[in-house]
């Protein structure tokens, strides 16, 4: 359980951190602040890889957040350290080759604990847990993949209110 004296840390990790986690992160960051969380709850995003680092979302992510009433993403594209384990509650990966690359560079079994599906928290997904790279498709496939990925985040802010009213 989080220590009283900072905040719940989440982070979402997808490939290159432009397109699915950004999108992510924007939604969770929303629905945190919705249910009163804002102040308890940190959110951010990064990438398994270094492919992006420092650029901007995709266009077409940011598109489908801003057409669905989100703000762009605030944050450029950032690559996930192992070091970064001791500082996260929460690590969602959005799919599963994303959760095995991090419980791979987990420093040992209780932070690779930590790594989740983020579709796991939708009581819709059926056994289909990874959600699609959206980058080498048109803006349909942004759209649809930021459906999913609100489903999910709802599960998500569902576990954190009660953990942390629990706590």
């Amino acid at each position: 359980m989080t220590a009283p004296s900072r905040p719940h840390r989440v982070c979402l990790v997808c490939s290159g951190n432009i397109c699915r986690s950004p999108m992510a992160e924007t939604v969770l960051r929303r629905l945190v602040e919705k249910v009163g969380l804002g102040g308890r709850v940190e959110v951010g995003s990064a990438g398994t890889g270094p492919w992006h680092v420092g650029e901007d979302p995709d266009p077409r992510a940011v598109r489908a957040l801003e057409r669905r009433g989100y703000p762009p993403p605030a944050a450029t594209a950032r690559q996930f350290r192992p070091s970064w384990f001791a500082e996260q509650d929460l690590i969602l990966a959005l799919d599963t080759g994303h959760a095995s690359e991090l419980r791979a560079m987990a420093p040992d079994a209780e932070a690779a604990a930590r790594v989740h599906l983020l579709r796991s928290f939708d009581g819709r997904a059926r056994g289909h847990l990874d959600i699609p790279d959206p980058y080498y498709s048109g803006q349909a496939a942004f759209d649809r993949c930021l459906a999913v990925i609100e489903r999910a985040c709802l599960g998500v802010v569902d576990v954190l209110r009660r953990e942390l009213e629990e706590g």
